[in-house]
């Protein structure tokens, strides 16, 4: 699906909404040509609409006002750039369907607390059309992939030039590691050993409740004695380096989500519960060792029938027949067939919830029953489970990510320049 950028559709409703309505089907008593652009032209009408919007937008800013004549040469500019941009995109052949536009437009209404139809009720209340919206949005689409597709080819970027970036203060302070922690503090009543005691069981027993789901906000909101309590025990994104040495020991052993067994200080006992890490050079990620076998239910294959067929593979297996066989023989999956059902080690990500369920309720060198998901009927096998670090790959797809960036607005500009420089021009206001 076509990303939207976030600060073009709040513009944009700011555009349509808070500004007084310049998209209007109101016809011009004349019109005349006002600039031609290579193959397309740009009438009077629509100059004056931009220029109506332009100097609106600069009013509602309480910015301070150009010369007429410098807003008209803005205006015309930007009409130019546009119209060259849409010329380049019909060359290439791209297009914007209603499906993507309509998801666009829902987009930018959920992003300003809206649905579509009251965006379109809001839009027509400030007497604009909607109809020119979705105009307007549908250029805006093709201009932004028009870029994209023509930019991205011309943009390099070398694993020396991610070495460099990654070794510079400006990379080192990209990788920072913070942690977003929560805490919990059960401080005894006094400092005799009973009162202390009392307080450790208390401790241990939150730490058995979150080990079986209980919500750690709500935990902390009525047991912790800590500073954060007020806001269910979030101490919010700190820096490795400024947590104490208490916290952070007890965190680099943490995935996400997890929460350390209660830590003994002088004045209590913690909870400390990791609830997202960015940057750091180590980055741990839980990844499983499996291999399945699909069976999927066809135009001649019931439900019921695959059921039956995977429960049969299943007791196969258990027989003592060799799963990688079985898997090549029957698997409905393409991916994985040909290599006996082997899907490597994979993470959770992009897995149905059922898969995912069975694959981490399944103890490792273990069949597990058959289960069904939304694509079918699985036998997993689990073979391994282990904690890879990923720190060095996701560092260097951050720098070429920056990296990309800089270089894509340096590209685009010159790009620009280009189709500018290389166009037939001719203003005639």
């Amino acid at each position: 699906m076509f990303k939207t950028n976030r600060t073009f559709c709040k513009y944009l409703l700011l555009s349509c909404l808070f500004l007084s309505p310049v998209i209007h089907s109101a016809s011009q008593p004349l019109d005349r040509i006002a600039v031609i652009v290579s193959d397309d032209i740009i009438m009077q009408s629509q100059v004056q609409r931009a220029l109506d919007s332009a100097i609106q937008e600069l009013q509602q800013r309480n910015q301070n006002m150009p010369s007429k004549k410098a807003i008209i040469s803005q205006v015309v500019e930007g009409l130019i750039m546009e119209s060259l941009q849409l010329q380049m995109a019909e060359r290439s052949g791209i297009r914007i369907d209603d499906t993507q536009l309509n998801e666009t437009l829902q987009n930018i209404a959920a992003q300003n607390g809206m649905s579509l139809e009251q965006f379109q009720q809001a839009v027509t209340k400030k007497g604009s059309s909607y109809t020119a919206i979705r105009e307007q949005v549908r250029r805006e689409l093709l201009t932004t992939r028009a870029r994209q597709s023509n930019v991205r080819p011309r943009i390099q970027i070398t694993d020396q030039e991610i070495k460099n970036f990654l070794a510079s203060s400006e990379g080192e302070a990209l990788l920072k590691s913070k942690s977003h922690i929560g805490h919990i503090l059960i401080t005894p009543a006094s400092n005799n050993e009973v009162d202390q005691q009392q307080a450790e069981t208390q401790a241990q027993d939150l730490y058995q409740q979150l080990q079986s789901g209980a919500d750690f906000a709500e935990l902390a909101r009525t047991y912790s004695a800590g500073p954060n309590a007020d806001k269910g025990g979030d101490m919010g994104w700190r820096d490795d380096t400024q947590l104490p040495s208490l916290f952070s020991n007890a965190i680099k052993r943490l995935n996400s989500g997890e929460t350390a067994p209660p830590i003994s200080s002088s004045n209590g006992f913690h909870l400390v519960k990791l609830l997202a890490k960015q940057g750091g050079h180590h980055i741990f990620q839980p990844q499983t060792l499996v291999r399945h076998i699909l069976v999927k239910p066809t135009e001649i294959r019931s439900d019921s029938q695959a059921q039956e067929l995977i429960t049969e593979l299943f007791d196969r297996i258990q027989s003592g027949e060799d799963f990688a066989a079985i898997a090549r023989q029957y698997s409905n999956d393409p991916g994985s067939r040909t290599k006996g059902g082997e899907l490597g080690w994979i993470t959770s990500a992009g897995l149905v919830p059922a898969f995912v369920k069975v694959m981490k309720e399944t103890p490792e060198n273990t069949l597990s029953s058959p289960f069904k998901s939304r694509y079918g009927w699985h036998v997993l096998e689990i073979l391994g489970h282990r904690q890879q670090d990923i720190g060095a790959e996701k560092n260097s797809q951050k720098a070429r990510e920056v990296l990309y960036k800089r270089k894509f607005n340096d590209e685009l500009q010159l790009w620009l320049r280009e189709i500018r420089d290389n166009a037939f021009i001719d203003i005639k206001i």
